[in-house]
């Protein structure tokens, strides 16, 4: 891999829903893995039951920043109760015909996404659409009500480095014994546990822990390798 496509995405709101919240839906603070995964699909038109078999971690090699602080905010949304298989717009005995559920919101996301395929006509198809600002289906961000809107920033030179140095970091960090973290004062880290890979199945297989500025500021690590663009970000990969 000598090559990454960079591209930023934004929206007014996001929601990508941790897997153990159900009656009130948290999100993640940052796209996981799979959900960058289908953000992309979406731009390439692929199907929601085929995308999943062009993005393992053998073929797409996928990381994440944050450009805008997280803030997380609350709002109640009436959703309609299918949960008997239909939907009667009136109350009915043992029968309501909408559920109120409370979701945790992203207010302004915007991330930088980091994205290499060892594909070639599906990373050359997939630079194009960015660079003209086209998708096949509308991209969004964690749920359909969130439509995103995205910006090619370009095609960098990208190189392995190895260093015994610290070294500020643009990406998420995944945490991984041999990298050591140098905490700063008035920097704000998180780390989630978030899913990596899906299945053909969509059946989670890898969950990792991923490390984060809250206010989107670099993290001073020491890493095992990382990778440099020729603009100068360093990153890893999820």
């Amino acid at each position: 891999m000598n090559k990454v496509l960079v591209f930023d995405v934004w929206g007014e709101y996001a929601h990508f829903r941790k897997y153990y919240t159900t009656t009130s839906p948290l999100s993640y603070s940052i796209p996981p893995r799979t959900a960058v995964t289908g953000f992309i699909g979406a731009i390439l038109g692929l199907k929601k039951e085929e995308y999943l078999k062009h993005f393992t971690k053998k073929q797409a090699f996928i990381t994440v920043g944050l450009l805008n602080p997280v803030k997380k905010v609350r709002i109640s949304e009436n959703l309609i109760n299918t949960k008997d298989g239909y939907f009667i717009p009136f109350r009915k005995t043992g029968h309501q015909p909408r559920t109120q559920i409370r979701f945790e919101f992203i207010k302004d996301p915007k991330y930088r996404l980091y994205f290499y395929h060892t594909d070639d006509g599906l990373y050359a198809r997939t630079k194009k659409l960015l660079a003209n600002h086209k998708s096949i289906y509308t991209p969004y961000l964690g749920i359909s009500e969130h439509i995103a809107n995205f910006e090619f920033i370009g095609e960098m030179n990208i190189q392995k480095k190895i260093l015994e140095d610290f070294v500020k970091v643009n990406s998420v960090i995944p945490e991984d014994p041999a990298n050591k973290i140098e905490f700063e004062a008035n920097m704000e880290y998180f780390s989630e546990t978030m899913p990596i890979e899906m299945d053909f199945d969509r059946t989670v297989v890898e969950y990792r822990n991923i490390m984060f500025e809250r206010n989107g500021q670099r993290i001073k690590a020491k890493l095992k390798e990382f990778w440099e663009l020729d603009n100068g970000e360093r990153i890893l990969f999820m």
